[in-house]
């Protein structure tokens, strides 16, 4: 592992291409809701529960990482938060998953999925969270 002098951030790849104090994750969430601050809080209290992890405010989203960075919170709207999951196959059959789509040049697919409420993160959703995570120990 590597960790980045500047931002303590560890990294797989030793000088990892990242962005380094750019946003801090209060520059995500001033101004949203509270209903949207409470699912993104869910969101990573629910995480939480599966192992720890740590929260990586980037340019454009805020990632949620372990040993890497494995799912991403792409859009806090004013009712709902957007979160990608890439894995190496599409899971086609769920009920969760709005949007599945390859990440260009690479093996990922992207499964999008939008959170409108706490109880959207059901059973099924704790499922693909776990796979997540699992991927990125």
């Amino acid at each position: 592992m590597w960790t980045c002098p500047l931002c303590n951030q560890q990294f797989v790849n030793t000088n990892q291409v990242h962005s380094c104090r750019d946003k801090e994750l209060s520059d995500f969430l001033n101004g949203r809701s509270d209903h949207t601050v409470e699912l993104f809080d869910h969101l990573l209290s629910e995480y939480r529960l599966i192992g720890e992890v740590k929260i990586h405010p980037t340019k454009s989203m805020i990632s949620i990482g372990a040993r890497k960075k494995f799912a991403y919170i792409i859009q806090l709207g004013k009712n709902f938060i957007d979160v990608v999951f890439p894995f190496k196959q599409p899971y086609k059959d769920n009920l969760c998953f709005n949007k599945i789509k390859p990440v260009p040049g690479s093996d990922d697919y992207n499964h999008h999925l939008r959170i409108y409420f706490k109880e959207d993160i059901n059973d099924e959703v704790r499922l693909y969270m776990k796979m997540a995570f699992e991927n990125a120990i």
